[in-house]
């Protein structure tokens, strides 16, 4: 079983930024895809980054050049930094882990979801 803890959520100004972590369990992270997605009251889990075991990255066009994710094995922890925030970036943010060799951009291809956490951008 594998258990994510995200933490990094709070209240920032548009334009601001933040760095969302999230810590793993397990001893097999390093070999794991891991994703972040946001959902916003009243809409669907959107794809916000994903990174392979090898470091590769993935982003929708709403956040590529502004949203970095990046992973530390050593401390089974992925991140997301967030700069140049927009109003429209506030959500609840989720990391996610598939424990296979894909890097799904769609949560069906996650298997284990961390609890969240609240990113809200004021103007």
């Amino acid at each position: 079983q594998v258990q994510l803890v995200e933490s990094g959520g709070g209240l920032v100004q548009a334009g601001g930024s933040l760095r969302l972590s999230c810590a793993a369990s397990g001893r097999t992270f390093s070999r794991y895809a891991m994703g972040w997605f946001r959902q916003a009251p009243g809409k669907e889990r959107e794809f916000v980054a994903a990174i392979s075991s090898s470091g590769s990255t993935y982003y929708p066009d709403s956040v590529k050049g502004r949203f970095t994710i990046s992973r530390d094995n050593a401390k089974n922890t992925v991140y997301l930094q967030m700069n140049s925030l927009k109003i429209e970036d506030t959500a609840l943010y989720y990391c996610a882990i598939n424990p296979g060799v894909a890097v799904p951009i769609t949560p069906k291809g996650y298997a284990y979801w961390g609890q969240g956490t609240q990113v809200t951008v004021s103007s």
